[in-house]
């Protein structure tokens, strides 16, 4: 290599180098296409807020039923009682958090029209049931199927609840994370039976 080789032409690196507009633009676009993503994957906190609740059937787990008579759940069927829906997985340690506040909220809520629903987020069923035993889970609990009720609800993470009045409405919007005692007491007022 000779001397003149080893030189480096600083007009060809110029030449070289993108123009700034182009990195801008670059940048742009791809901000754009982030936020669109995160749209996309991650629906807005006000999707199915104060809106009627998207109809769904459950099969539940055998010994599940919750007292219901059979073990086909729809929901459409709850009409008349209020409805706390709750997505749970047995992965979820969040999900372990408010598991004995609603179960306890069931028992004391359960004769005076309000219905509890778990459904099992993305799971497998023995691990699932294990769950439910260690927690002694009695409300109508079992797998979302090919995830078909939470696309419905856009359900994005688990634990999720949504509360549905007796006429079929969810009532504010969905709770991210566990509930606490209050909370759900809260909550549940909103949707009992007049």
């Amino acid at each position: 290599m000779t001397d003149t080789e080893s030189i480096r032409n600083p007009k060809s690196e110029i030449r070289n180098r993108l123009p700034a507009w182009a990195i801008l633009l670059g940048v742009g676009i791809l901000f754009v296409a982030g936020l669109m993503a995160l749209l996309w994957f991650k629906p807005p906190q006000k999707f199915l807020c104060d809106q009627a609740a998207p109809d769904f059937t459950l099969t539940t787990f055998s010994g599940y039923q919750g007292g219901l008579p059979t073990e086909m759940l729809k929901l459409s069927d709850l009409r008349g009682k209020g409805v706390v829906l709750n997505f749970w997985a047995s992965w979820c340690k969040p999900c372990e958090e408010e598991a004995a506040a609603l179960e306890t909220a069931w028992q004391m809520y359960k004769g005076k029209g309000i219905v509890f629903v778990g459904i099992d987020f993305y799971d497998q069923e023995p691990a699932a049931r294990r769950y439910l035993e260690k927690f002694k889970v009695t409300y109508p609990s079992g797998p979302d199927l090919a995830g078909a009720a939470s696309k419905r609800y856009g359900t994005r993470a688990v634990p999720e609840t949504f509360f549905i009045s007796p006429e079929g409405k969810i009532i504010g919007c969905r709770k991210e994370g566990p509930l606490s005692d209050a909370e759900l007491k809260l909550r549940i007022s909103e949707i009992m039976p007049r």
